[in-house]
């Protein structure tokens, strides 16, 4: 199983809709892709970072994803007009392999 997990800092004032864009993400995936993606917020450390997870049979299916939503405009439309909720350079990605 592979866990495919992506974070970022909250741009100052920008809370509420970071939170309304991530579920925006989370939810067109779901009904577009059939991706169960999670939205995270932190209990410890900053407080200001949401996060996504997701996970994959194997880094195939990974790759499928990947490749379906970069080719789908209306996902880049999604994501082009959520970038002011999110402090530049901030994004992380992260791929798990469960053991």
């Amino acid at each position: 199983m592979i866990v495919f997990s992506r974070g970022a800092a909250i741009a100052p004032g920008k809370t509420a809709s970071a939170m309304a864009f991530a579920h925006q993400v989370s939810a067109y995936l779901k009904a577009t892709h059939g991706i169960e993606l999670e939205v995270l917020m932190p209990v410890g450390g900053n407080p200001n970072r949401i996060g996504w997870s997701t996970r994959y049979a194997d880094l195939a299916a990974l790759e499928a994803a990947t490749n379906k939503m970069s080719a789908d405009p209306k996902y880049w439309e999604i994501v082009n007009g959520g970038t002011a909720n999110f402090m530049a350079g901030s994004v992380r990605d992260a791929i798990w392999r469960t053991v």
